[in-house]
């Protein structure tokens, strides 16, 4: 049996490594990449507690196979939405996400303004 500072204390620095990743970066693959390690803490944390206890269920290891699942979906979802933002606009800046909608609704009177008579 392992002693569990050490995943506990690797866990805390993955959490706040990916906490300031998420607060800090502007970029949205930076801080896609801060949200990755959080989950990766999260993880580790289930890992941990389900190998020290004597779990009947390994509640554990099932709710980490359930976080690698949703870690893996949320990553091509998004991985998506910054693809298309990257072609839209040619940049994938956090900062200018609003001018993102103002550009989008421009568009939109663009095209509404082109099909009135």
């Amino acid at each position: 049996m392992i002693h569990l500072a050490g995943p506990y204390l690797l866990a805390a620095v993955l959490a706040g490594l990916g906490t300031y990743g998420v607060l800090a970066r502007r970029n949205a693959v930076l801080v896609l990449i801060g949200v990755e390690l959080v989950l990766n803490a999260a993880t580790l944390l289930l890992v941990s507690v389900g190998a020290s206890g004597g779990d009947r269920w390994a509640a554990g290891n099932v709710l980490t196979l359930f976080v690698i699942t949703i870690a893996a979906a949320e990553v091509c979802v998004a991985l998506a939405v910054v693809l298309a933002v990257h072609r839209l606009r040619g940049d994938i800046d956090l900062d200018r996400g609003r001018d993102l909608d103002r550009d989008l609704d421009r568009d939109l009177d663009q095209d509404l303004d082109r099909a009135r008579p």
